[in-house]
């Protein structure tokens, strides 16, 4: 049997009202320990921060953007590899790192603080208020919704200060695909929603969750329902880790090194549970 050659890229994909450029810090981290690092943006959204200008100056790319296209856009990437990279993603990127790995794609994959799958049922108060200016209004479904400093302050800045949030939100923050959103959001209530997955599918890759204990749009509850799901259902190798203390900004507040190192070792080497908390 041919052994299957060592993984020597990484892929990192962004979240909601982020684009790629959100990545930069962990770009350069990765490559000095020698990989090939791959921040593929969703489909309409171009690299840099010439991509972040674009949007705001003309967000129609994502709007109606949904899963799938993103989903699909993604395979194309992974599927122009020449080796299984290790997949990870933040936020959302956490959802189709999980979507990804049961499609058979990855060496490993690590969710940061992802949105839920379908069959994760976790819904706080603070992922609620959080989300509520997008969901509230069914017709955002098919918008570009942008994120004001204040809702962004609170959903992904919120261990930092007002002024150290805004020099954030200027630099990476981007208007929102409401139709993700609500697929994501009300995807317990559709058949066959598009982020559908299969818990107990014995044959994906090695997945890491990692959550941060201060995140208000993602608390650890939903990271925590996730991984008890998959660790109870799946033969393959699952993990969770806890950051105390951390928000949903987690790959880019201070600190943030130890979440990228922490993301890669166990990437390399997977082990299954609960890891030592931080």
């Amino acid at each position: 049997m041919e052994r299957e050659a060592a993984t020597d890229t990484v892929v990192l994909i962004h979240g909601l009202w982020m684009t790629p450029l959100s990545w930069e810090n962990w770009v350069t981290r990765y490559e000095q320990r020698g990989l090939k690092v791959i921040t593929p943006g969703y489909p309409g959204i171009q690299p840099g921060t010439a991509g972040v200008q674009a949007l705001r100056d003309d967000p129609s790319p994502l709007a109606g953007l949904g899963v799938t296209e993103v989903f699909d856009q993604l395979k194309q990437v992974i599927d122009a590899l020449d080796t299984k990279p290790v997949v990870m993603g933040h936020s959302f990127g956490g959802a189709f790192v999980q979507l990804l790995l049961d499609a058979g794609y990855g060496s490993a994959g690590v969710s940061i603080d992802g949105a839920a799958v379908k069959g994760v049922k976790a819904l706080p108060f603070s992922e609620i208020k959080a989300t509520f200016p997008v969901l509230h209004n069914p017709a955002n479904k098919s918008r570009a919704v942008p994120i004001t400093e204040k809702e962004f302050h609170y959903a992904f800045t919120n261990n930092l200060t007002v002024e150290e949030s805004k020099a954030v939100y200027d630099r990476y923050s981007v208007p929102v695909s409401g139709r993700i959103l609500f697929q994501g959001g009300f995807a317990n209530f559709t058949p066959n929603a598009t982020t559908t997955y299969d818990f107990a599918n014995d044959d994906r890759a090695p997945l890491l969750f990692i959550s941060g204990g201060n995140d208000n749009i993602l608390p650890p509850a939903v990271q925590r329902e996730n991984y008890e799901k998959n660790a109870k259902r799946s033969k393959a190798i699952t993990a969770y880790k806890l950051f105390d203390g951390r928000s949903h900004y987690t790959c880019g507040e201070p600190g943030w090194e130890a979440v990228a190192d922490l993301a890669l070792d166990w990437a390399l080497a997977p082990i299954p549970g609960g890891l030592d908390q931080n």
